[in-house]
């Protein structure tokens, strides 16, 4: 297994869902994990549990991840605890707006773009200065192949996701030179994730038109993460991978 020993990680929504399952397999490789959760959610605090009860290092802090000010502060907690900052996963998930575009206002729009955008905005921000200085860092962007693939009524999380998969494109772009990398992470149908949940039986007929025969599990998308995160991901920057089993192909 790829060794994250060392290396000091933040995870945005890291309570439940891939954010639960990514803390897991990070801290399994020896990362050091800063969960990040906007409620004080017991969720949240039972990663921090496990893994401190597995033999890992975790912390939690509780924050808004849409503000500036909570952020600052979220990354002078963690250089305190641990001195640096090598890897941001951007995993906040937002709540989707569900219209049609005949149907949907413009600050239902707006509210969805704004609340996304942010969410990768901010913990950016926040970071790279750090990144910069250390010459390094590692940046996981969680999108959804909506972003590509239309899915109706979902205009508006859609359009957002393809902003968030434009944005990371410019962010490895420009900070590349400071050996700082940033790739997107977009899953498809994924089991107890919002916002594509569906039903068992849903799950079994989606997953027999995917090539692998079933749909992704949560630690199926935090495995894509931790690679991206680690040096066997050295070279990769701006990139885009899909997490479908194949419904998806690039």
């Amino acid at each position: 297994m790829m060794s994250l020993s060392g290396k000091v990680t933040i995870v945005t929504g890291g309570a439940n869902g891939i954010g639960r399952a990514t803390c897991m397999q990070l801290a399994k490789r020896g990362a050091k994990v800063v969960v990040v959760d906007l409620e004080n959610d017991p969720a949240a605090e039972s990663v921090v549990s496990e893994i401190a009860a597995n033999g890992g290092e975790a912390m939690l802090i509780q924050a808004d991840v849409r503000s500036a000010e909570q952020m600052s502060g979220l990354v002078g907690a963690v250089k305190s605890a641990f001195g640096r900052i090598d890897v941001l996963v951007c995993n906040t998930r937002t709540e989707a707006e569900t219209a049609a575009f005949a149907e949907l206002s413009w600050e239902q729009f707006e509210r969805q773009l704004t609340d996304e955008l942010k969410a990768a905005f901010e913990p950016t921000k926040a970071v790279i200065p750090t990144m910069t200085e250390q010459q390094f860092g590692r940046i996981v962007y969680l999108s959804s192949t909506e972003g590509r693939d239309p899915t109706p009524q979902h205009i508006a999380f859609g359009t957002a996701k393809g902003g968030l998969d434009a944005f990371a494109r410019y962010i490895a772009q420009e900070f590349g030179p400071y050996g700082i990398s940033a790739n997107v992470v977009a899953p498809g149908f994924v089991r107890s994730h919002e916002p594509l949940m569906i039903s068992d039986e849903e799950s079994r007929v989606v997953g027999s038109f995917t090539p692998l025969g079933r749909i992704a599990e949560p630690e199926d998308v935090a495995g894509v993460i931790s690679f991206l995160a680690g040096d066997d991901a050295r070279f990769l920057t701006g990139t885009y991978t899909p997490v479908t089993g194949g419904l998806v192909m690039e």
